[in-house]
């Protein structure tokens, strides 16, 4: 019998930290590559990239670094 309560309370708090990590806020970037093709030297070019909020949770972006 101690060790059906153990069992139990090991799947409640399993259950408790599933749910926290499903309900956490997620980013999703659905082209996260693009192909710029030939590119002459010195030009300046640009792209835009969607950011998408998939999570459940509000998503703050605090910082940005481009690379």
């Amino acid at each position: 019998m101690k060790q059906f309560k153990l069992l139990m309370c090991f799947f409640v708090v399993l259950w408790i930290l599933a749910g926290t990590a499903w309900s956490a806020p997620r980013l999703t970037i659905p082209d996260a590559d693009f192909n710029f093709g030939f590119v002459p030297q010195h030009s300046k070019i640009s792209h835009d990239f969607w950011l998408l909020s998939t999570g459940d949770d509000e998503l703050k972006i605090l910082k940005v670094v481009p690379g």
